[in-house]
């Protein structure tokens, strides 16, 4: 995808539109089609000289003539040449489809991979699988389909040609006719475009709810609402129906009207050259070329079958196209200072999406080497700031620094070297990394930079499976195989893996795991990728409490030192961090120690559920603890029980909620989740 630097110095997306991208596949498959358009025009020749050679065989062997056998070979040998021209044609042609197609199809996967996530949210899978399987099938016929066009042109076009010099009168009569064929194939084009497009649309409307559905099958099995959710998926089907109908009615007049038309204007021709025949004006072998010819330039009806192609091309592009022009996310050359100890700065951060603002004039400052929590209500902006943070995402204002470097100017390589994720639902590569060792190792991420022009975005970093193609993650291949085994140990992975059929050797897709033990694989990627700064975004909501202050133990102390940012929704992930950052709708509400934060009680309202007033809620052992105070018994039992009416980990808000409220960045393989 083109691209091009605005005033901010950001690269931004030079859209290439449906027209651009046609032109593109054109120019990648330049040799396949070249070389149809040969074999095609070859074919073309032949079955243009066909008629002619063989009327003047007829003459000559009815005149016994003596050259009528070498005429009659030649005849043979054209005939030969035009049924090898047509197999070459054939096979040309699913050869440039298949590499159109291709080409269309990574074009469109680079720019959905390399733009930032919230840019490539409004595509839901099932559509953008529409996109990228039939849209993009639809795209790649064009390149066969403008050179099979031409062809189609050429040998109507020649026959008219062929058959005035033969005998102008009977050309004459064949065009009269050609200004209704023409009204009937412009009418046809103009026509069939509009309803092809709907079409389209409504099938990737059916892919997309299809594919929601199946990704909450067990919530609607639960509900049982399978009957609606089917009514639900199916509904776009009227339209398709209906615009289907209405694409092979179009179709279908344009055939029966050419169809009617092409055969009156034949008859018309062997008229004229039956009355010129009679006058003595043609011979016997004129006669049969004049018919050959006119049947010829009838075929050109038969340009609507690469004309509908192109029609389809050009709307199936309009949506590939789309996936391609998302604005990809800038990179700089800038690298970071060595031995940094990964000190991170937010200046006026500021994210505004679809008009409402979801981070406002965020600044902070965090220590390199810290472990800082991110605690705030449902929709907060917690999932938004770790976003910006380790930079899935840009700040629609402000900056964010790491080590005093804009994170902006980092190199891909050099940012995503220095950050790792770790995501409440992980998503694996089973195709990148088939094993459960390799999906762990995959967060070293790749071992260089993707080729030039290729996606380089946000959501292909940090090894999400974005990553260009030639640039695909060799690091796991090279990953020892003992620190591979003690990242699974510090996420508490290594006791499960072990149990597996094949251990680390297991196939993802053969590997029965869990929620909590997918997580627990997603932090043990993120431990292996762990650099300066360390984004755990509600990592560990599906895991036990004994297991999730495992994991906490294994941050402070397995790891080697780096800045772990948390996003925390338990009181004790809090108490533990060395400071808390307390969002409220955006903004920073307060920063500091979280012993200092628990005396206001609007913070305790963050972790304490249920309608009881913050400012009397019992304090939780474990908060007491942490804030060097000591609970009488009576007080810890009441506190116990408030803790046990609220929730596991003393009334934790739950972590799906916030997850709906704030829009996470999608879960990509690889990242670190």
């Amino acid at each position: 995808m083109a691209s091009r630097t605005g005033p901010d110095g950001h690269l931004m997306a030079s859209r290439t539109g449906p027209d651009g991208l046609l032109r593109g596949a054109v120019r990648h498959t330049a040799g396949p089609t070249a070389a149809l358009l040969v074999c095609s025009a070859a074919g073309a020749g032949c079955a243009l000289a066909v008629p002619a050679v063989a009327g003047r065989t007829l003459d000559l062997l009815l005149h016994r003539h003596p050259a009528a056998g070498a005429w009659l070979t030649w005849t043979a040998v054209l005939l030969a040449a035009e049924v090898l021209s047509e197999t070459a044609a054939v096979l040309l042609t699913q050869l440039a489809n298949a590499r159109a197609t291709a080409w269309i199809r990574l074009r469109a996967t680079t720019g959905l991979s390399a733009t930032a996530p919230h840019r490539a949210e409004p595509y839901a899978g099932g559509d953008v699988a529409a996109r990228l399987c039939v849209n993009a099938t639809d795209s790649g016929g064009a390149p066969a389909a403008l050179a099979t066009s031409a062809s189609s042109v050429l040998v109507p076009a020649g026959a008219l040609v062929a058959l005035a010099l033969v005998d102008p009168w009977t050309a004459a009569a064949f065009a009269a006719g050609l200004p209704l064929l023409l009204v009937v194939l412009r009418s046809f084009a103009r026509q069939s475009s509009d309803s092809v497009g709907r079409y389209q649309q409504a099938q990737g409307a059916v892919a997309a709810r299809l594919s929601e559905a199946l990704s909450g099958a067990r919530t609607i099995a639960a509900a049982h609402t399978a009957r609606r959710e089917e009514e639900r998926v199916l509904a776009p089907l009227k339209d398709m129906t209906r615009y289907g109908t209405r694409m092979w009615l179009v179709h279908g007049r344009a055939v029966a009207r050419s169809g009617v038309l092409l055969p009156l204007l034949t008859m018309a021709v062997l008229a004229v050259a039956g009355t010129r025949l009679a006058a003595g004006e043609l011979s016997i072998g004129d006669l049969l070329a004049a018919s050959r010819y006119a049947a010829l330039a009838a075929g050109v009806g038969a340009v609507a079958s690469p004309l509908g192609a192109l029609v389809r091309a050009r709307n199936a592009a309009r949506r590939t196209a789309a996936l391609a022009d998302l604005p990809p996310m800038a990179h700089g050359s800038a690298a970071l200072p060595p031995d940094g100890p990964g000190a991170l700065e937010l200046r006026d951060v500021r994210v505004v999406r679809d008009g409402v603002p979801l981070l406002t004039d965020v600044t902070l400052t965090i220590d390199g080497g810290s472990t800082v929590a991110v605690v705030g209500r449902s929709g907060a902006g917690k999932s938004t700031l770790s976003a910006v943070a380790g930079r899935l995402t840009d700040p629609d204002g402000g900056r964010v620094l790491l080590d005093g470097v804009d994170l902006a100017r980092l190199t891909r390589a050099e940012l995503r070297s220095a950050t790792s994720y770790a995501f409440a639902r992980p998503a694996f590569d089973s195709g990148a990394t088939p094993t459960v060792g390799s999906a762990i190792a995959s967060g070293r991420g790749a071992a260089r930079e993707p080729a030039e022009g290729t996606g380089t975005g946000a959501v292909g970093g940090a090894g999400t499976g974005g990553d260009d193609l030639t640039a695909r993650a060799s690091g796991p291949a090279d990953a020892p195989e003992e620190k591979v085994r003690d990242a699974a140990r510090a996420a508490s992975a290594d006791a499960f893996v072990r149990l597996l059929p094949q251990g680390y050797d297991t196939l993802l897709d053969d590997a029965p795991l869990s929620g909590g033990e997918r997580q627990r694989l997603g932090l043990a990627r993120a431990f292996m990728g762990a650099g300066r700064l360390m984004i755990l975004d509600d990592a560990t909501s599906s895991l036990d409490t004994a297991t999730e202050r495992q994991v906490e133990l294994a941050l402070s102390t397995s790891l080697r030192p780096c800045t772990k940012l948390v996003v925390a929704h338990r009181v004790s992930t809090a108490a533990r961090a060395d400071k808390v950052v307390w969002l409220e709708a955006g903004r920073v509400r307060g920063c500091g120690p979280h012993r200092l934060l628990w005396e206001d009680p609007h913070y305790r309202a963050v972790f304490l559920a249920g309608p009881a007033s913050a400012s009397t809620a019992p304090v939780a052992p474990a908060e007491a603890a942490a804030r060097g105070e000591t609970l009488a018994p009576a007080e810890a039992a009441a506190s116990a029980g408030a803790a046990g009416a609220a929730g596991p980990a003393g009334g934790v808000a739950s972590p799906r909620d916030d997850r709906r409220a704030e829009r996470p960045v999608p879960d990509g393989p690889g990242s670190g989740a």
